[in-house]
């Protein structure tokens, strides 16, 4: 069995072709919104974090905003920072550049507010997706694919229905090499 697919820098594939759109602070939440509102081929990543935490809080959040920024379904990641955040946007960016992909860094505050910062944003966007779109989906393996899973869904019938369905998918992407990643494990 096989796959089609998108070669990635550090060589993961990825199954979809976004540009990530990630916000760095809560208070940019906003503008990511509006940015992906307008460019098609983008996915928003928002949170309610960045501001306000003491470091082993702030040292997490950039572990998981650089861990989303190599997700192989991501060909590149504009950022989104509002300037004054706890959490600094550069690391992240850093973190990001080493998967090898493009990624660009806006800061709201440094471009003088949301509306100059949406349309810096758009523009960056529609520039990141364009080079996206070259590249072209080519045959992987099963043993290539990384399936992430989560409950099927929390109700009184989700154990006998939705959870084994989710499981059995799960079995058949690992019986062929693949792997298979499930969150909320308590339901499984």
């Amino acid at each position: 069995m096989s796959f089609l697919g998108y070669l990635r820098p550090k060589g993961l594939v990825g199954t979809r072709n976004y540009i990530g759109v990630i916000s760095t602070v809560s208070c940019a939440n906003d503008v990511t919104w509006w940015i992906t509102s307008k460019v098609v081929g983008t996915a928003p990543f928002i949170h309610g974090q960045g501001c306000s935490q003491t470091r082993p809080d702030l040292d997490f959040v950039k572990k998981t905003l650089i861990s989303l920024g190599w997700n192989p379904n991501l060909a590149g990641v504009l950022l989104v920072s509002l300037g004054c955040e706890s959490i600094f946007p550069g690391e992240i960016e850093e973190g990001i550049k080493k998967s090898g992909k493009p990624v660009e860094t806006i800061v709201i505050q440094k471009l003088g507010g949301a509306r100059l910062a949406l349309a810096k944003g758009i523009e960056i966007a529609r520039k990141m997706v364009t080079e996206a779109l070259k590249q072209k989906r080519e045959d992987f393996p099963d043993s290539a694919l990384v399936l992430g899973v989560k409950c099927g869904a929390s109700d009184t019938t989700s154990g006998l229905t939705s959870n084994p369905a989710t499981g059995a998918a799960c079995d058949i992407v690992v019986d062929n090499g693949g792997t298979c990643l499930f969150g909320e494990t308590t339901e499984f």
